[in-house]
């Protein structure tokens, strides 16, 4: 009896050592346990026969017992019994039961033995994973502490002391060798549930890890007073952070900076001397592109904001400084803003104005067939197009110094047979590149519009239906810190994304393919998403 009682307490034993070295729940192992004897018992006593194995969580008592179902016609007497029988054993049994037969204890042979082994360490295995991921995948932000186990293929496998991780090459800084045995400090950006186990990914590159570094060397971060708005990397190299404080008592850049720069030094230490400029953020778009470009002086910016671009003058002498080397500088301060960002010298802005004002000049010149004078007195006054002036009230037109009513009359009226003599030639080239004239009726589409799309086979509503915003007005992609620019069928400069979406969105009405309430409900999911997105237009 008392060798039983020893078998017993050792099972237990065993459990609760398990549990402890894998850090999963002492249930779980027993129930690893009670699946591993019932899959053993089955190949003692047939595959078909359900047996199920109890083990008593406090005792450490074994029980083993055959589940039988309660049928009225027997067809598999391994795993049914008949109602007669069923109620000889249990009165109250009816069909659809389940009865309970207890099985004699079994001794195991070195086979069965090894299988229930194997079917505890897998599932052991299985708890450990889940438990491993349920743990990290609320840790998705955090940094972590961990010693490298090793490198392979330029990764490094980081063991963080209750689960592995990697470091990729790519999210590794430049030039950054580690061995086995270092220490390294990491950002968790990603966890993975796969069916090799649970894969926690790290980032020594992510701009949040710069953010929270700096959060544990700064306490007015870490207390909510200080906040950092944005931030943009060149890891390795240089970056930009925008910071804001809540109290006008704190200086948020000062915070950052600390006593003698001891706060930053300590993240760039750690960055592997990673320069770091700390930028006091604004809600106001121009101040804050400023503010980023420093070091570098700027003269004057002129905002575009259908576009989110902004055009920045800056003194001759002051433009390498702005654009930065290899344009890091720039780069840093568009990706801080989430702007792109134009530079241009005092020197080419001016050049840029006087080829405007000529080429105003010019088209007004031909247009409206009046001399020079004429043409860059218009310019002058702000008429960038013909359009302009058709549409404008005539007294903005007689207050011109040297024009009479008559003369802005005659000059309105040239402008309108202009406009009616272009608009009668783009229409002949839109029936002559075979537009359909379904195409003419979606709202927000001009004469211009069919011609090119025309040039670029699109044809009918269903053609302009089925384009992506991007086919109108192109798009921008940055990869490795260089930004392509791949243009779209419209000049942008004469429909924004939101008029291209609008007008695509017509088309789509207008072919069947929605409706005008679906469109309401877009544009109202729109409208209520708006103001969350308006609190951080950084």
């Amino acid at each position: 009896m008392a060798a039983v009682s020893a078998n017993k307490l050792e099972l237990l034993q065993i459990a609760d050592a398990v549990a402890r070295e894998k850090s999963i729940d002492r249930g779980i192992v027993i129930a690893a346990m009670e699946d591993a004897i019932a899959k053993a018992a089955r190949a003692r006593y047939g595959s078909e026969t359900d047996v199920h194995a109890e083990i008593d969580a406090k005792k450490g008592e074994l029980r083993l017992s055959r589940h039988m179902l309660v049928v009225d016609q027997v067809e598999n007497s391994a795993n049914q019994i008949s109602l007669k029988d069923a109620q000889r054993a249990n009165p109250g049994a009816q069909i659809g039961d389940t009865i309970a037969d207890t099985l004699p204890p079994l001794e195991y042979g070195r086979i069965a033995a090894q299988s229930a082994k194997q079917v505890i360490v897998q599932k052991v295995r299985e708890a450990e994973r889940d438990r491993q991921y349920q743990e990290f995948k609320d840790r998705i932000g955090e940094i972590v502490n961990g010693v490298v186990k090793r490198v392979e293929y330029g990764s490094v496998i980081v063991d963080l002391g209750r689960g592995e991780a990697i470091v990729r090459r790519d999210e590794m800084l430049p030039r950054e060798v580690f061995r086995n045995g270092d220490r390294v400090r990491s950002y968790i950006f990603d966890v993975r549930r796969e069916t090799r186990g649970p894969q926690i990914f790290l980032s020594r590159t992510h701009p949040q890890f710069m953010a929270k570094l700096f959060a544990q060397e700064v306490p007015e971060i870490y207390d909510g007073i200080v906040e950092i708005k944005a931030v943009a990397r060149d890891p390795g190299s240089r970056a930009k952070i925008g910071v804001i404080s809540r109290d006008s008592s704190v200086d948020p850049v000062g915070a950052c900076v600390g006593m003698r720069g001891s706060r930053v030094q300590a993240v760039v230490n750690e960055l592997q001397g990673e320069k770091i400029d700390i930028i006091p953020w604004s809600p106001d778009i121009a101040t804050f592109v400023v503010n980023a470009l420093a070091p570098a002086e700027v003269a004057k910016v002129v905002i575009d904001e259908d576009r989110e671009r902004i055009e920045v003058v800056v003194p001759d002498t002051q433009l390498s400084l702005a654009i930065g080397r290899r344009g890091q500088n720039v780069r840093l301060a568009s990706q801080l803003t989430g702007w792109d960002i134009d530079i241009l010298t005092e020197q080419e802005e001016s050049e840029r104005r006087q080829a405007d004002f000529e080429n105003s000049t010019r088209v007004f010149m031909e247009a409206l067939n009046v001399d020079e004078v004429v043409g860059q007195l218009l310019a002058s006054e702000g008429f960038g197009s013909v359009e302009d002036l058709a549409l404008v009230d005539p007294r903005e037109l007689t207050s011109i110094e040297g024009f009479d009513e008559e003369t802005a009359s005659e000059l309105q009226s040239r402008a309108r047979e202009y406009l009616e003599q272009l608009e009668s030639e783009l229409e002949a080239k839109r029936k002559e590149l075979g537009v359909e004239d379904a195409l003419t009726t979606v709202p927000g589409v001009t004469s211009k519009m069919l011609v090119k799309f025309g040039e670029n086979d699109i044809k009918t509503v269903e053609d302009l239906a089925g384009c992506a915003t991007d086919d109108l007005v192109g798009w921008v992609e940055r990869k490795d810190g260089e930004t392509t620019k791949y243009p779209g069928i419209l000049d942008p400069n004469e429909i924004s994304r939101e008029d291209a979406e609008a007008l695509i969105m017509q088309a789509r009405v207008a072919a069947g393919w929605i409706t005008e309430a679906d469109l309401a409900k877009k544009s109202d999911a729109a409208s209520e998403e708006a103001p969350a997105s308006e609190e951080n237009p950084a």
